[in-house]
């Protein structure tokens, strides 16, 4: 019994001491929540901070791209398969000259490309659909607005489980480049005073045309046409009254040749016809009549009548050299030329004098 007290004294402090503890523990606890809370809402901030920088970052990007898209005339296009239902950026509704966001038919943007572009697309696309690839080509559509427009298209297949979901790619406006690719090869093979043919263009037609020379049913012929009288009027007149005798003339000689394989001009007064094969001699030299007729006639220059002719030098194109040709014609141009000009010569290979 007498140890009754000192164990209530001690179970009090015990029970002090437990409370003691326990409050500590609650301190710290209340510490650790507040340190963590500051903590969680310091990361929470970092991480705000860098979605805004990143929302930012790619928000400039956009832009970026989106004027980099405009000014070089890119868009992105994509057709689900197989309900073909056509999705675009703002670039490729500018080339067709559509309203952005316009609900699209695929049926409709067919009926803008030229029938031959509609055609070589149908033929492509079918191709990488089956074979799960893609394709480039250039197309030439007709937009909303009536405007002539080429176009680059790129492509590519995408397929899940095998099976083509998608076909995606690029649309670029390439007119402007194609109008100077145009003029850059129209300036490489015609004259451009003349719009015909030039020497160049000649010159790889007769190659070619010799060159199969023994695979035809006959022959070719070259006509070689030197103007009469054209200096006279070049040095009387001035260029500026040449150059016009020199239009005139190749309106003449296009109109009289439609037939022929092409029609050139090879040199200052030089012009130059070459007949198919399946034409023949009697083609060439009827044709020779023409242009010798043709030429004959006056111009009419600002009221003053200005008369030129032509020589006409004909060679079959018999061999599978262009150089001999050329100088079998040149050589009966000359003959022409020396029996009285205005008129024409067939070759005639020079005789043996010891037969």
């Amino acid at each position: 019994m007498s140890n009754t007290p000192a164990r209530s004294l001690s179970s009090a402090k015990t029970r002090q001491l437990a409370d003691l503890v326990a409050d500590m523990i609650a301190s710290i606890t209340r510490r650790d929540d507040a340190d963590t809370a500051v903590r969680i809402k310091a990361e929470l901030d970092a991480m705000e901070l860098r979605i805004r920088q990143q929302a930012a970052a790619l928000a400039h990007s956009q832009r970026i791209f989106d004027q980099s898209s405009a000014a070089a005339r890119i868009g992105i296009w994509e057709c689900s398969l197989p309900d073909e239902t056509l999705r675009w950026t703002d670039v490729v509704y500018d080339i067709f000259d559509l309203p952005r966001g316009s609900p699209l038919d695929r049926n409709q943007i067919l009926s803008l490309y030229s029938a031959e572009s509609a055609q070589e697309l149908h033929r492509r696309r079918s191709r990488a659909v089956e074979e799960h690839s893609g394709f480039t080509m250039d197309a030439e559509i007709i937009t909303a607005k009536g405007n002539r427009r080429w176009m680059r298209i790129t492509a590519t297949v995408e397929c899940t489980d095998s099976r083509p979901v998608r076909i995606f790619g690029m649309k670029q406006d390439i007119t402007e480049q194609k109008i100077l690719l145009d003029q850059t090869r129209y300036l490489a093979e015609y004259d451009p005073m003349t719009g015909l043919a030039n020497r160049s263009q000649f010159q790889a037609k007769l190659a070619d045309m010799c060159k199969r020379h023994d695979e035809e049913t006959g022959a070719g012929a070259l006509l070689l046409i030197d103007l009469d009288g054209f200096k006279k009027v070049n040095d009387t007149l001035g260029h500026a009254v040449g150059d016009d005798c020199l239009k005139e003339v190749a309106q003449r000689l296009a109109n009289a040749c439609r037939a022929a394989e092409i029609v050139a001009r090879i040199g200052g007064d030089e012009f130059a016809v070459l007949i198919r094969p399946q034409q023949g001699m009697d083609a060439a030299e009827n044709l020779a009549r023409i242009i010798v007729t043709g030429l004959s006639q006056p111009i009419d220059h600002d009221g003053r009548t200005l008369r030129l002719g032509a020589s006409v030098g004909i060679a079959l194109i018999e061999t599978n050299l262009p150089s001999e040709v050329f100088k079998r014609a040149d050589t009966a141009l000359y003959a022409a030329k020396t029996a009285g000009r205005n008129r024409f010569q067939l070759f005639e290979p020079p005789r043996d004098v010891n037969a």
